[in-house]
């Protein structure tokens, strides 16, 4: 069990990571999943570039490392006690997200959403920014 999974696109990697490097030195554990590539032939690629090449994967339903990070990922959220959306953030997140509340985990939202949509309501609790939210933990 861990105490969070910060979840987001992976394209935003790098604000990701220094969230969970945050959470972290507060001494918390704290799910990555940006700590695997997205693209385990490139490892060093950006995110975007990373993405791309995972994206355009032509089968991805019979594809290996999809399926890993499906599981990884999914193992990572049902871990969490408390699951942290970092927005902006994809259809995929918001999944995850939905899954959490589905679970009745503690959820967090932290960034402005481009547009209101009223199953924000699932969050427990909702911060403008990362600093906002590292004061609070």
């Amino acid at each position: 069990m861990t105490k969070y999974s910060v979840i987001g696109k992976f394209r935003n990697k790098e604000t990701i990571q220094k969230l969970v490097g945050a959470i972290k030195a507060k001494g918390y554990d704290c799910y990555d999943f940006t700590a695997k590539p997205a693209d385990p032939t490139n490892p060093n690629g950006t995110g975007d570039e990373q993405m791309k090449a995972l994206e355009s994967h032509p089968d991805y339903p019979n594809d290996p490392v999809h399926k890993h990070h499906f599981e990884t990922d999914l193992k990572g959220l049902l871990d969490a006690e408390v699951v942290v959306l970092l927005l902006p953030a994809g259809n995929s997140a918001h999944m995850e997200a939905g899954i959490a509340y589905g679970l009745h985990k503690k959820t967090i939202l932290i960034g402005k959403p481009e547009k209101p949509e009223t199953l924000y309501y699932i969050f427990d609790e909702h911060y403008d920014s990362e600093e906002d939210f590292l004061k609070t933990i």
